[in-house]
């Protein structure tokens, strides 16, 4: 009897410069340490692009960093911010902004759940940059991978739109499912399935006439 292989896991610190970026490969799994900023809010990044327009600074430095599609809520105990939840959102809903934020601020690392388009996948091969894949419903696994919330900007938005700086420790396990290569797990099942579709329709035809 064959013997699987338990899928190797590795480690990474946070922010990734755009060297480590680029050594990352389609699939792998890892797990997380360092800093972050997340947010789920539509207005954030648009807020985020206005800023970089205008060259005015961000309420904290985001260059070269990294940029999580996430929302987070959280209480205080002690003089310290602790997650009650993150969660992340999915991604492609910020494809129309994202390939001027990855190039304005030269992010190295995003995340989120459902991928990006092709023009962010261009973006990230242009400047060095991975996706890393949450998995939808793991909220209390993620959760548990936060430290703490170190800072917030943007304050007069809803929290979980806030822009949020966050300590990881052991925040996964995630996937790169978008390399710094331009090769897209997402882009790939997509193809699979388009190849795919005529046979299933002569399939249902064939059905459908006996």
């Amino acid at each position: 009897m064959s013997e699987t292989t338990e899928p190797e896991i590795l480690r990474l610190n946070l922010p990734l410069s755009p060297e480590e970026a680029r050594s990352l490969s389609l699939g792998d799994m890892v797990l997380l340490d360092g800093e972050v900023t997340v947010s789920a809010g539509m207005i954030t990044q648009e807020r985020i692009i206005k800023a970089l327009e205008i060259g005015v600074d961000l309420p904290f430095d985001l260059r070269g960093q990294v940029f999580f599609h996430m929302g987070s809520n959280c209480r205080e105990e002690n003089g310290k911010w602790l997650p009650n939840y993150v969660n992340p959102t999915t991604s492609t809903r910020f494809d129309a902004l994202m390939p001027t934020i990855i190039r304005g601020l030269g992010l190295t690392s995003v995340g989120g759940k459902g991928g990006m388009g092709h023009e962010c996948v261009e973006a990230m091969q242009e400047i060095g940059c991975v996706y890393f894949s949450m998995p939808g419903g793991a909220s209390p696994l993620l959760t548990n991978g936060v430290v703490e919330r170190l800072e917030t900007g943007w304050d007069d938005l809803i929290e979980q739109f806030r822009l949020a700086r966050y300590k990881l420790k052991d925040f996964g396990p995630v996937t790169v499912a978008i390399d710094a290569h331009g090769n897209s797990m997402f882009e790939n099942l997509q193809r699979q399935a388009a190849d795919r579709l005529p046979g299933i329709l002569q399939e249902l035809e064939a059905s459908r006439q006996k």
